[in-house]
Order: structure tokens, then C-alpha cells, then sequence
């Protein structure tokens, strides 16, 4: 089988989701990263921060926590062509999800598909380049979730996801088994938005100012492809953001997001613990001294004239041992009765690398209420 494409396909998708050095590195190489790739442009062009704020259909995936918080009705499409600078036509990425509140539920309720497409591979065998038909690898996840207003104030949210990485029908050589897996996963979050908060010593009061949302993503079992002693963690992954809004009047708002995430897999060689275990040793190897350095960081802002016209910037940092993942952020969006677009571009330094001039677009729908 000629898999020149799909290595190539899929080592982007790595070095997109965890860096050229945290494919290797100590707790950083996790199968199905495509689940971490951040999936709307209005988030995107903030950084990639999103669990602070929580405020859109988007949240499904940054925290279902806040989708407690809306109302009305929303869908949204957003597709990019994957890793531009790979020059593959067929490498793209595509998510659609959909949220509604549901009083009598006393929440809302969301669903999304993530869809990943790697193209079509020639199949080859040892005989020579002759081919012998070809294949379509792709990986895609459903997720449904629920959020609910606990208080006015505290929001909790759930998901379930249904996860298909079909990377290949046949193995190679002698090996028993292919490349094709299916595994579940859930994800647990929370949204604190104080009506309330005081700072000490000052008499200024963040409340309806100031958000803090948590996320605790992919939790479930390790994805077998070929047998359970090869089988792979999932992305399980903890993200903190915090959302300030130091402006909003009539005409102009202002939205500042900053997340914090890690990655809690802990892999020792070609084995890694399973969940429960790896939530506690993923924070204690290599060590407690990195595990600042072993922390994403992304951080954006949001202006809105009007609610009509906004403009996004951001910025992503990853620590040189554990990806060195480093980018601006940029975006747009512009909403018109019930309609919305939104774009986001990557833009790195190193103009050879697979992140730079990425661009996202996503066409939404919102009706029924406000978010």
C-alpha cells in the first residue's frame, strides 16, 4: 500500500494539533488528534480561546457549560482546506453543529460533526508500484451535549461523542487487522458568570464583566486499530479560559478571551496509562517543574460595531519542548438579520510551515432568541 499521502496527511494533522516535538515528547502523542483542532472561525481568529466565553453554537465544543446560558436556535457550517502549505486538494476539514433551547428540558440541547478528510491512496504490495486499487481514509466524530443553567449565574454541561478513524481497509504486509477504529468519548464542563464581583480593595465590580469556564475533553477508553496491546489514548484534554468584557454599550463591545490547556496523556515509551490513571500521572511525569511549559496558551480579542461588524486577533504559544506551536490570529465576522459569516486566518513566522495561511470559513444561522 502506498502510503506516502496518508503519512504525509497525517503527520500534518500532528504537527497541526501538537507540534514537530510533542509528537515525540513524554505525555504528548495521543491518536485521533484531529479532535483538538479548533473547529469555528470566530474562535480561531481569537487565538483558539473560546471556553471563557461560550456564548455561541461553538460552544459545544470550547464548553458546553455556557450553552445552558442561550436561547433560540442555531447552525453553523465551517470548512478549511487542511494544511495548505502540504498543496493536497483533497486534505480538508469540515464541521457543522447545531444548538436549541429547550425549556421544558430547562437547557439546551447541541450536536455537531467533525469531519476530517485525508483523500484518496493507491494501493500497492510488495511485488512492485503496480497498483491494486485505491481507498479513501478520512476520520469523523458526532457529538451530542446539554447544557443547563444550574443558576443564574452557574452552568454545567455535558457531551458524548461517537468517534470513526478510518485511516485504512487493509493492514500492510503480514499484519493482521487495518486501519480502521471506532471509540467513544464524553467531555465535562462548567460556565461561572457572577452577577457580582468585587475586586478587593477597589470598588470595581467585574459582575456581567467577567466569565471562567472549564472543560475536561475526551474522556474514554484507548482506540484500538490493530489489537488492544497497540491501542492508543484519546486527546483527553483540560482547558481553564476566562472571558472579560471591559466594553459593551449601544454601538461597541469588546470581548477578551485567554485559555489555558494541557494535554492529559502520559506515555512511556510505545505505552501510555488509561484513564483514570493517566489524569493523575500525566501532571506528575515528567515532573511537576514542567508542567507550565507543558500549558498552551491562547489569547484574543473581539471588537463588535454595532453587532454588525467584528474583528478578531489572536495569538497562540506552545512551548519549544512541547510543540512550538507559535502563530497570530486573525478574523472577521459580519451578521445581517438571522445570517452570519465568519472567517479566521493562521499566520506563522516560518512561512514553510504547515499552519501558515490557514483560513477558516464558517455560515451560520441564529434565530429565535440572542446569545
Amino acid at each position: 500500500m502506498n502510503l506516502k499521502n496518508v503519512a504525509i496527511a497525517l503527520l500534518g494533522a500532528g504537527i497541526m494539533t501538537f507540534g514537530p516535538s510533542a509528537l515525540f515528547a513524554q505525555g504528548g502523542a495521543s491518536a485521533v488528534p484531529f479532535l483538538l483542532i479548533s473547529p469555528n472561525s470566530r474562535a480561531s481568529g481569537m487565538g483558539e480561546a473560546g471556553a471563557g466565553l461560550a456564548d455561541d453554537a461553538g460552544s459545544v465544543y470550547w464548553n458546553p457549560g455556557g450553552l445552558g446560558f442561550l436561547k433560540g436556535s442555531e447552525v453553523s457550517i465551517t470548512h478549511s482546506n487542511w494544511l495548505p502549505q502540504f498543496h493536497l486538494s483533497d486534505l480538508f476539514y469540515d464541521y457543522l453543529n447545531y444548538r436549541q433551547d429547550v425549556p421544558e428540558w430547562g437547557g439546551t440541547v447541541a450536536a455537531s460533526v467533525t469531519y476530517l478528510n485525508l483523500g484518496e491512496f493507491t494501493i500497492t504490495d510488495e511485488t512492485g508500484p503496480i497498483p491494486k486499487g485505491s481507498f479513501k481514509a478520512f476520520e469523523v466524530a458526532a457529538t451530542v451535549g446539554y447544557g443547563a443553567a444550574i443558576t443564574d449565574t452557574w452552568g454545567l454541561g455535558m457531551n458524548l461523542r461517537f468517534i470513526n478513524s478510518a485511516l485504512s481497509p487493509i493492514g500492510t504486509g503480514q499484519e493482521q487487522g487495518n486501519g480502521i477504529a471506532y471509540d467513544m468519548s464524553f467531555d465535562i464542563a462548567t460556565l461561572w458568570k457572577p452577577k457580582t464581583l468585587v475586586i478587593p480593595f477597589t470598588d470595581l465590580d467585574l459582575g456581567d464583566h467577567f466569565q471562567i469556564g472549564a472543560n475536561l475533553s475526551n474522556l474514554g477508553p484507548k482506540i484500538t486499530y490493530i489489537d488492544a496491546a497497540q491501542a492508543d489514548p484519546l486527546p483527553t484534554t483540560i482547558r481553564l479560559g476566562f472571558g472579560l468584557i471591559p466594553i459593551r454599550d449601544e454601538f461597541n463591545s469588546l470581548e477578551i478571551a485567554i485559555d489555558f490547556s494541557r494535554l492529559l496523556v502520559n506515555r512511556e515509551g510505545v505505552q501510555s496509562d488509561p484513564l483514570p490513571k493517566s489524569l493523575i500521572t500525566s501532571w506528575t511525569s515528567p515532573g511537576w517543574n514542567n508542567v507550565l511549559r507543558s500549558t498552551q496558551t491562547s489569547l484574543g480579542m473581539e471588537y463588535w460595531y454595532n453587532k454588525l461588524i467584528a474583528l478578531r486577533m489572536g495569538y497562540f504559544y506552545e512551548d519549544p519542548a512541547y510543540g512550538d506551536r507559535k502563530f497570530m490570529t486573525f478574523g472577521a465576522g459580519i451578521r445581517y438579520d438571522i445570517y452570519g459569516f465568519d472567517f479566521s486566518y493562521d499566520s506563522t513566522s516560518d512561512q514553510n510551515s504547515p499552519l501558515s495561511d490557514t483560513l477558516r470559513f464558517t455560515l451560520l444561522i441564529l434565530w429565535g432568541g440572542t446569545n
